[in-house]
């Protein structure tokens, strides 16, 4: 935990860093070590009485409570503020009484999260769960250091610079790039695979619940100590002098290293600063420039969505050696530092940025990014049991081909009109997007309605005795505006791998499309799932996931060869979403069959007529479906047509696929059956 706990300190010395993003598997205390950085922040000087947590010496000019009086503040400790996954929008930024607004013209308004964290710490957990609409409203606020309220020609406005830190863990999904970029450090976090260490870390826990305490007052030392430091550190920032040359170095690592934009190089600078800070110096070294690379540049050199963050440590050596020199103005004067102080202790140093400390085994650390499925990735350590399709595939499975480039796709979609989780696939009904109605609110009152609220109650002005200008509005009179948006949807991959698949490389291809088909979901905001047939039968590769990552790994380490038993993939996947309808039914299936429609089997049985029941299985219960058509050659059988019928779905080939063919355009998924009405009465039925 040394990377994270450096990175959290860092923060608390010098908030300008712009906070930490902390990825690693469950069950390693992530959230544990984020929390515990509250009661070592310094305490905050706010004006007495303020919601919005103002500076006495510099209140905002606009906030809410004011204007304040020059008068001498109160010292509070500064806030952690936790932010739910599920939280809503009113919740996030305030919510503003929109009744008394109309009718009495006054601004209610309630603070939010935003608010309480001002000048404090907005913690996320599991951040890569956040809706889209959230993020929106984060990325905002990070950007203007302000939260504004708009509703209906009523706006509020007050000041939001906070410290954002969030925990995820890389198996359920990735974060948006805009939002990645806010983090300022990122670290990756391991449960060590020493028994030593397991040892403590479980008997610290066991005192902890025995008498918690006993257990923090034996650490209160301890923690008044690292207080005290981190007070001295701040209070020596404005002193340190970030000389040329840490400039030049900071400069040419971002251009070496091919980050985006700007922010990347302001982040280094202010980490390299801060490093200094908390050693006790007042020059920035190379060791600190170094250190400040492994933190600030890894998770901003993904190119796209399936490349883990990392850094190449060879290179960068080798760039902060061309790049550095002697004429270092702001190199410490004392050679000698105080080795309390030494960042190569064991809260900093240039052994962090996810390198193992010399002398532990590199394996104890998994790669940089590289999710942890539930599932071994790589091969399998022990035999695969009989009946698997790896075990049947015998001497005819060839090893994994690796997929072909990438390409953008065509758009997929769900009929009809859901009501799920927030995203960008299929039309939707959502608390955002275009306004295509009004109804009478269910509880709070969320987005209004502002005409349909007023021709509700233009009637009975005279009867509620209307004299003035004001309009007369009631509680019944309220209307909250329906919306519709995009919702995001469980795309579920079911994959021939058989042997026909290896022919002249296809299973390159197949490959290459179906990566593409996850690079859009990833984009879209969909769960996805794996299933594959080969051999004798089927297997869920991968579960129903948000990790896009984890479904990539997957098919690239999938083997071909053997038979093709379609109907077992069919009804498979039939499995996995009967199970997932239970677990999530509002989140709408699409069902995407990647083959060439071939189907073989035992001896004596018509495989083909089997795949075909099973497919209209899923067409009874209205599951929206796609057959990517992977048959090549000049001669075509056309069974991936045939597949798509009994599917009720539609069939398109790996060229119709990409967004830039003019070979054909894909559609809205439609069931072959008929409208959405006779969907419904068919699963009523």
């Amino acid at each position: 935990m040394d990377d994270l706990r450096l990175a959290l300190l860092l923060n608390a010395v010098s908030p300008a860093v712009g906070g930490v993003l902390v990825r690693g598997e469950k069950g390693t205390a992530k959230s544990t070590a984020v929390r515990a950085l509250a009661a070592l922040m310094p305490a905050v000087d706010v004006v007495a009485g303020c919601r919005f947590s103002c500076a006495p010496g510099a209140p905002d000019p606009g906030c809410p409570d004011g204007p304040h009086e020059a008068a001498p503040g109160t010292a509070r400790p500064a806030r952690m503020v936790e932010l739910p996954v599920g939280a809503s929008e009113d919740r996030l930024v305030g919510a503003l009484d929109i009744e008394r607004a109309l009718a009495d013209g006054v601004k209610a308004f309630e603070p939010g999260l935003l608010a309480d964290a001002h000048r404090g710490v907005l913690y996320v957990d599991e951040v890569n769960l956040l809706h889209d609409h959230l993020v929106d409203l984060l990325l905002d606020a990070a950007a203007m250091g302000a939260s504004y309220v708009e509703r209906e020609g009523v706006s509020v406005r007050h000041a939001a610079r906070f410290l954002l830190v969030g925990t995820m863990n890389p198996e359920e999904g990735e974060l948006r790039p805009q939002l990645l970029d806010r983090f300022g450090l990122t670290v990756e976090v391991a449960a060590s695979r020493e028994p030593e260490q397991r040892v403590e870390v479980v008997r610290r826990r066991l005192a902890y619940d025995d008498d918690p305490a006993a257990f923090a007052a034996r650490w209160a030392d301890e923690e008044a100590a690292l207080r005290e430091r981190i007070a001295d550190a701040r209070a020596l920032l404005p002193q340190v002098v970030l000389g040329d040359a840490a400039l030049r170095q900071i400069a040419a690592t971002c251009a070496a290293f091919e980050v985006d934009g700007m922010r990347a190089d302001i982040v280094m600078a202010r980490t390299a600063t801060a490093l200094a800070a908390w050693a006790g110096r007042t020059g920035v070294r190379e060791e600190d420039v170094r250190q400040a690379a492994l933190l600030a540049l890894p998770h901003r050199r993904r190119r796209n969505p399936f490349d883990a963050p990392g850094l190449d440590e060879d290179r960068l050596d080798q760039t902060l050696e061309q790049f550095g020199g002697d004429d270092r103005p702001d190199a410490d004067p004392d050679p000698d530092p105080d080795p309390d102080t030494d960042p190569s202790g064991p809260d900093g140093g240039p052994g962090g940025g996810g390198v193992p400390p010399q002398g532990e085994a590199p394996d104890s650390v998994p790669p940089t990014g590289q999710p942890e499925p539930s599932e071994p990735a790589g091969p399998p350590a022990h035999p695969e049991p009989s009946g698997s399709p790896a075990a049947n595939a015998g001497a005819g499975e060839r090893a994994a081909e690796r997929a072909a480039e990438p390409f953008r796709t065509k758009a997929l979609s769900v009929p009809g009109l859901g009501e799920g989780a927030a995203g960008r696939r299929s039309r939707a009904r959502t608390e955002h997007g275009r306004t295509t109605g009004a109804r009478r609110p269910r509880g709070a009152l969320g987005k209004l309605h502002l005409a349909a609220t007023v021709q509700a109650a233009a009637p009975h002005q005279r009867a509620r005795g209307r004299s003035g200008p004001g309009l007369v509005v009631r509680r019944d009179d309220l209307r909250q505006a329906t919306r519709e948006g995009r919702e995001g949807n469980l795309v579920l991959f079911v994959v021939d791998a058989s042997g026909s698949m290896a022919a002249r490389r296809r299973m390159s291809s197949v490959k290459g499309a179906v990566l593409s088909l996850l690079l859009d979901a990833y984009q879209r905001r969909d769960k996805v799932g794996l299933v594959t047939f080969r051999g004798s039968g089927a297997e869920v590769a991968l579960p129903p996931t948000s990790s896009v990552d984890a479904a990539a790994a997957r098919l690239e380490e999938l083997p071909t060869g053997g038979r093709t038993p379609l109907a077992a993939g069919l009804l498979k996947a039939h499995d996995v979403l009967r199970v997932e309808r239970l677990r999530d039914p509002s989140r709408r299936p699409l069902l995407v069959v990647v083959t060439d429609g071939r189907a073989t089997g035992a001896r004596g049985g018509d495989a083909l007529a089997l795949a075909g029941r099973a497919a209209r299985l899923h067409a009874a219960e209205g599951t929206a479906a796609v057959v990517v058509d992977c048959e090549t050659g000049p001669v075509r059988l056309g069974l991936a047509g045939n597949l798509a019928r009994d599917l009720g779905g539609t069939a398109v080939t790996l060229d119709e696929l990409r967004a830039d063919s003019i070979a054909g355009l894909v559609r809205d998924v439609r069931a072959a059956t008929g409208t959405d009405s006779t969907v419904r009465n068919r699963r009523a039925a």
